[in-house]
């Protein structure tokens, strides 16, 4: 047998029950409304049918550099996006696109910054890896390995420091989780109770081997446990299991007691990047979770079971995302690039910090 296979059915073994660190497994499917299905619908839909297109124009050769797509894992961005209170951060690594959607960019801005346009959101500048909004309380895709869990610590010491209530989202994957600074940060945090919840997006391969070759501790809810850091295992396929998750653990850190650690079991349908054959996993392994453990198809089947929508109001919605999504790939090809003289802008901000020089 082949080492990818056999990577592939040690993998599978930890797709068991989520857990909590000293407690129990939760239910993977809370109660939830009509219209709040419907709207994760929508939203995780978003996400699919915007990777799709952006696979194409990569393709096309209208999107230059890296591009990491989010197909399989949208439930754990739309899901900790339910979880928050307005003005709550987010930041993340290079697999980005589906947190700027859900943390309301506009598609079109995001389409636009992935092929080097002016109407970028971060004016062609930026690309795939590396957009911001301030504006939707977005701090960046960041291409540094686990450099965004330092850097989302320090949102949250801003947030303690000002008294503002707000919570700090850092994300990351399975191969981050073996930096350094992660735990660095992970120390600070607790030592200050830092309002910040980490979530490990575990799609069980970081760029290409598979968790249980490069991590002697597979279960990665358990690595706070040294700084006193809870932490859970989640079912990160299901939105309201992420959504629930969340919740708790905005709960604890808004509450003064430090930091959360949620380690949603994932999967990503394509390679790591644009670039990457995927040849470590076989194609019957892909095929398995997608039937079985969809994100998209769960939620559909919440609505058809419930009598809450049929086949033609699901058909509707996907029209009209695509909709969207068509606009915003018209709006990238449209945008003129960015003129030379913006190499030398949004380099520096002048400050002032009062007192100084007095």
């Amino acid at each position: 047998m082949a080492r990818g296979q056999t990577a592939s059915a040690g993998r599978r073994k930890t797709t068991s029950a989520p857990r909590r660190a000293g407690g129990k497994g939760h239910n993977s499917s809370p109660d939830a409304g009509k219209d709040e299905l419907l709207e994760y619908y929508r939203q995780m839909l978003l996400i699919r049918r915007f990777e799709e297109r952006a696979g194409q124009l990569y393709g096309m050769g209208l999107i230059g550099g890296f591009c990491h797509l989010y197909i399989g894992q949208e439930a754990i961005a739309v899901g900790c996006e339910a979880a928050k209170n307005p003005g709550d951060q987010f930041i993340t690594g290079y697999r980005d696109h589906g947190h700027m959607l859900v943390a309301g960019m506009d598609p079109r801005e995001v389409m636009a910054e992935l092929t080097g346009r002016i109407g970028g959101s971060s004016k062609g500048k930026g690309g795939s890896m590396h957009m911001f909004s301030t504006e939707a309380a977005f701090y960046g895709g960041h291409g540094i390995v686990g450099a965004q869990v330092a850097l989302g610590t320090g949102l949250a010491l801003a947030n303690s420091y000002r008294e503002d209530g707000k919570v700090s989202f850092a994300f990351f994957g399975d191969g981050a989780a073996n930096q350094g600074q992660v735990y660095e940060s992970f120390n600070m945090a607790a030592v200050w109770k830092l309002p910040v919840v980490y979530v490990i997006e575990n799609n069980q391969y970081a760029m290409g081997t598979a968790i249980d070759r490069s991590t002697s501790e597979v279960e990665l809810y358990k690595r706070g446990i040294s700084f006193n850091i809870p932490g859970e295992q989640v079912d990160g396929m299901d939105v309201l299991a992420v959504k629930a998750a969340a919740q708790r653990a905005c709960e604890h850190a808004r509450g003064g007691k430090g930091p959360y650690i949620l380690e949603m079991k994932t999967y990503r349908y394509r390679g790591h990047s644009m670039s990457d054959p995927a040849k470590y996993r076989t194609r019957e392994e892909v095929d398995e979770v997608r039937k079985t453990r969809d994100p998209i198809e769960h939620v559909e089947h919440l609505l058809e079971t419930n009598g809450w929508a049929d086949a033609e109001a699901l058909k509707a919605i996907d029209a009209e995302v695509k909709k969207i999504v068509a606009d915003a790939a018209e709006f990238a090809r449209t945008s003129p690039e960015p003129d030379p003289s913006e190499l030398y802008t949004d380099v520096y901000t002048e400050a002032s910090v009062q007192g100084v020089g007095a």
